[in-house]
Parts: structure tokens; sequence; C-alpha cells
């Protein structure tokens, strides 16, 4: 083919150029409502462990205290992985039945995880005998979580066929 004649586009060479669906986009698209809510979690947990090591790493004081103790122990390596585990059971539950029985089960889902993320940030803010880099540090692994698990369970949501909700 010369410089000079046009190219004619066929689906074949236009499908070859384009960027395929992900994998990811696929799968999250396609599978039940609580696979794809295990699978984000999993992650979640997983990113929000890696954040907590880095902050471990950089020096964050990992003791903290719940309401009512008189100091503060340590979190152990793992704790933040079996945080976001053990919350996101409440999440999971919540998502299959927004996916059964809202009308609009993604919004409504981000409306409430967000508000409940921000609300979730009270506990790290009235921990006693906490450092405040410790506070910070805690507040903001609620968000590294949320901000990992909210959307491809709102993605798979917002796919859910008319008739099943």
């Amino acid at each position: 083919m010369s410089a000079t004649t046009p190219q004619t586009l066929t689906a074949a060479t236009t499908t070859a150029a384009a960027p395929s669906s992900s994998g990811v986009a696929r799968f999250v698209a396609t599978r039940p409502v609580w696979l794809v809510s295990i699978a984000a979690v999993l992650v979640g947990a997983v990113v929000t462990e890696a954040f907590a090591l880095v902050t471990r790493a950089a020096g964050v004081p990992m003791e903290a205290a719940s309401p009512g103790e008189t100091e503060a122990a340590a979190i152990p390596v793992g704790g933040f992985a079996g945080g976001v585990v053990f919350w996101a059971i409440a999440g999971i539950v919540l998502a299959i039945a927004l996916g059964r029985w809202a009308k609009r089960p993604a919004r409504t889902w981000v409306i409430t995880t967000t508000i409940l993320t921000v609300a979730s940030f009270a506990g790290p803010i009235v921990a006693p005998h906490t450092a405040v880099s410790t506070q910070i540090v805690l507040s903001l692994s609620h968000v590294v979580a949320a901000a990992v698990i909210i959307p491809p369970i709102a993605h798979r949501l917002s796919h859910l066929p008319r008739q099943s909700r």
C-alpha cells in the first residue's frame, strides 16, 4: 500500500488496533456480586496492609488503644488486613442486599459506603493514648481500603440486569 492510497479499515484491523476490554473489567461486570465483593475485599486488605507497612517503615508508631483502655497496644503486622476483612463482611452482605432490592444499587452502595467510611474516622480520632501520627494513618487506611473496595463493587452493581432488581 502506498502512502497516497487511502487505507480502508476493516473490523479486523480496528479490533487489533483498539485496546481490548480489560480482563479485570470483564470479570467485574460478569461475575456474581458476592464474588466481585470478596475479590475486592482481598485486594483491599492487601493494599491497606502494604500502606500500613510503608508507614511503619517511615517510623509511624503502630500502637493504639481502644476507648476505656489505659495504655496503647501494638497493632500487629496483619492487623490492618484483618480489620479490612472483618468489617468487609458487613459490606458484602450490604452489596448483595442492595443488588437484590435497591432501585439504584450502585448509587446507593457508593453513598452508603462513603458515609460509613467517613463515620469510621471516629474510631481513630477518639483512640486514647494513641499518637496523632498513628490516628492519621489509621484514618487514611480507611480511605485506602474504601478507594480499593468501593469502585469495583459499584461497577458490578451498575451492571446488574433490570429483572434481578
